[in-house]
């Protein structure tokens, strides 16, 4: 059963990269993250108080807790990090390199949960960060590529690294405790930490300011987001971070297809081959 979650997951995130980019055309990327998160968590207490797991909240240890605030936080980064990347780069770029985290999410869950690395998870590290390569170098470009700032790259990366210590604190933090309310608890700290980086940058100014479209598109993201959220951590609860994580990023899939259908960004055939080798680099992880 974990493993439809897994899917479910990667379909949302996939989903939710198209709907994100929409979003930020016009509006600055930390407003958008702030607005977002406000949908994701109302989307992620509604699931808790329907699914029933809120009397476990009084009995959250301290080490469960403090887990699930840092990844909270690692969450917020990645946030932050992902959207500023898709406002100023190009999707098809920024999108493997944040995909890439699994790579470093094997390493970690290997180091940090005991997770043994086997051939075909060596294997598939390789493939992927071939991939990766292969699609950071080769691109397809147009008339909207020019202004692209060299920033992006430095955003795409720390929302991976930061993807991955989410994804190893919120293994740890849900164990024990309903995958929902380990959400929602995160969902709150990610909320704070994205108004306090409004207010710190002098943005607040600019939520009155986005426009109605990109409005309804933030908050499309909000839902999809949170839909991705619910899927993937009750899949990290039943499943082996090591497995949950690859089949969560094959929403790269998910986002390649729509990126053409609504923006009319192509692939070289390098680029593709990468696209070929990270997909297959995922499959053969699930072996």
């Amino acid at each position: 059963m974990w493993i439809f979650f897994a899917v479910g997951s990667a379909f949302f995130a996939g989903v939710t990269a198209i709907l994100a980019k929409c979003g930020i055309r016009k509006t600055d990327s930390t407003v958008a993250t702030s607005i977002r998160t406000i949908v994701v968590l109302i989307f992620a207490w509604i699931m808790v108080f329907i699914e029933g797991p809120q009397e476990q909240a009084a009995t959250i240890d301290t080490s469960t807790l403090s887990c699930l605030l840092l990844s909270g936080l690692a969450t917020g980064a990645s946030w932050l990090c992902y959207f500023k990347a898709l406002q100023i780069g190009d999707i098809n770029k920024v999108v493997p390199i944040d995909r890439s985290s699994t790579v470093l999410t094997i390493l970690l869950a290997f180091v940090l949960l005991g997770e043994p690395i086997g051939l075909f998870q060596g294997a598939g590290v390789v493939l992927i960060g071939t991939g990766t390569f292969l699609m950071i170098e080769k691109k397809v470009s147009g008339p909207s590529a020019a202004p692209q700032r060299k920033g992006w790259l430095l955003y795409a990366f720390g929302s991976a690294l930061f993807a991955s210590l989410t994804a190893i604190l919120g293994k740890i933090g849900i164990q024990g405790i309903s995958s929902d309310l380990g959400t929602a608890i995160r969902t709150c700290v990610v909320l704070v930490m994205a108004w306090v980086m409004v207010l710190v940058t002098g943005k607040a100014g600019n939520v009155r300011q986005v426009p109605r479209r990109e409005l309804v598109f933030i908050c499309l993201s909000g839902l999809a987001t949170g839909a991705s959220w619910l899927c993937y951590y009750r899949a990290l609860q039943d499943g082996p971070a090591s497995v949950v994580v690859p089949i969560d990023k094959l929403s790269i899939l998910v986002t390649v297809a729509f990126s053409y259908v609504v923006f009319h960004e192509k692939l070289t055939p390098r680029s593709g081959w990468g696209l070929v080798l990270i997909v297959a680099g995922t499959m053969i992880m699930l072996f």
